[in-house]
């Protein structure tokens, strides 16, 4: 049987900027809770993240809006910027601006299921 690795996941007040286990530039993957990015993203897929990836109108991103990240699709209309849930029973956040994004997706896969694969770039 293969030996299973752990990897520690900490609450962000004690994560740090400075942790050299880990550059700011490097990609990131998470996993997708709930069902606010239906159809395209399902509660449980994972989702690789550039951090400092092009984000432009119709990207995937990671976004910090009022004191939480999330993940939606930027839209840029008009010079203004908003958050859109692909599931229309969530609400579109207008933002102040492109600052806001912490990364852009590349790439989404089912866990265990590497034909399940589709990039974003």
């Amino acid at each position: 049987m293969k030996e299973r690795k752990i990897i520690p996941i900490l609450p962000a007040a004690e994560a740090s900027a400075n942790d050299s286990s880990c550059s700011a530039a490097e990609a990131y993957a998470l996993m997708v809770l709930g069902d606010s990015m239906l159809p395209e993203f399902e509660d449980g897929d994972v989702i690789v993240v550039e951090p400092e990836g092009l984000a432009r109108d119709g990207s995937f991103v990671i976004a910090f809006h009022n004191e939480e990240h999330i993940l939606r699709q930027l839209r840029i209309q008009y010079g203004r910027y908003s958050l859109v849930a692909l599931n229309e029973q969530y609400p579109s956040m207008d933002v102040p601006g492109i600052e806001v994004v912490k990364g852009v997706v590349i790439q989404k896969s089912k866990p265990g299921k590497r034909k399940h694969s589709k990039s974003y770039i």
